[in-house]
């Protein structure tokens, strides 16, 4: 058994090295070699589901090992972790399929600067159609340009009000 201060280290970390782990597997692989799933994404789709949904299957199964397997074996860290990337990807679901593509119509408009600055970043990702000359493969760590832009654009809405 781990302490709860260190399980939840291991939660925050997972949850933030996803980032990274998202940010790489979307520029070298899905715009390379998984280009065939990841394609409608960026050049429309015919119904609710996308071919590139299949990587929510691709992320959960080290979330869902970390915690089967960890529970199995009482090694605690790897459940935090596996709780950590399960974290991770409610909060992309969250931000990428609800609150930037409104799959869902559950969160409208969201009038924060880090929230604007997150929508514009993948806005600049999707006027790419192609899988080359890709840009701000991230999602929940966008460019300075894009937060001061917004933060620039929230004060002149408040000042015109």
């Amino acid at each position: 058994m781990i302490p709860v201060w260190a399980g939840i280290f291991f939660l925050i970390a997972a949850f933030f090295l996803m980032e990274l782990a998202a940010w790489l597997t979307h520029k070298f692989a899905m715009h390379g070699f998984m280009w065939y799933f990841h394609r409608d994404h960026h050049q429309g789709k015919s119904g609710f589901f996308e071919r590139n949904d299949v990587f929510f299957l691709i992320f959960a199964i080290p979330s869902w090992l970390g915690i089967m397997l960890g529970l199995m074996y009482q090694q605690y860290a790897f459940v935090w972790m596996g709780f950590g990337i399960m974290a991770y990807g409610f909060a992309y679901f969250l931000v990428h399929d609800v609150f930037i593509h409104r799959r869902f119509k559950w969160i409208r408009e969201i009038n924060m600067p880090y929230f604007m600055a997150i929508r514009r970043a993948h806005k600049v990702h999707h006027k790419h159609i192609g899988k080359e000359d890709g840009e701000c493969f991230g999602l929940l760590i966008v460019p300075v340009k894009y937060y001061l832009e917004a933060r620039r654009s929230v004060k002149q809405n408040q000042d015109a009000q």
